[in-house]
């Protein structure tokens, strides 16, 4: 069985090298990118098992913003995504779009513990 790849989109490089050594030390592969337009073009091309995504980017809401054109595209909609997230704890949490329908899987939030994030990733993924 190939190995379930992972991506994850946040441009907080530490946090992005800390989970691409959790999860490939439980055998997963992992790609990152580090905005939401760059995510979506590498979705396009390899089409991860799953999106782990942060919120807030170069933007308050750009995680969000993803989340809507994978949802409105036909090859992207049906990839799990967990939001990792700490806007909700934050200073930015009023503009978070509370009121609209978010197409993701699950909410995580930041500082998330490794055997958390693990368990999560293997209930989405199936694995």
């Amino acid at each position: 069985m190939d190995r379930a790849i992972v991506m994850v989109v946040d441009d907080d490089p530490d946090f992005v090298e800390i989970t691409r050594t959790v999860l490939q030390a439980h055998g997963y592969e992992v790609a990152s990118a580090s905005s939401g337009q760059q995510a979506l073009e590498m979705m396009r091309r390899e089409r991860p098992d799953l999106v782990l995504l942060d919120v807030m980017m170069r933007g308050a809401t750009e995680g969000y913003d993803v989340t809507q054109v994978m949802y409105g595209d036909a090859d992207l909609r049906d990839i799990p995504v967990l939001m990792v997230t700490s806007i909700m704890d934050g200073a930015m949490a009023d503009q978070f779009p509370t009121d609209e329908y978010l197409p993701v899987a699950e909410f995580i939030t930041k500082p998330v513990a490794p055997e958390r994030l693990v368990e999560r990733v293997r209930a989405l993924i199936g694995r």
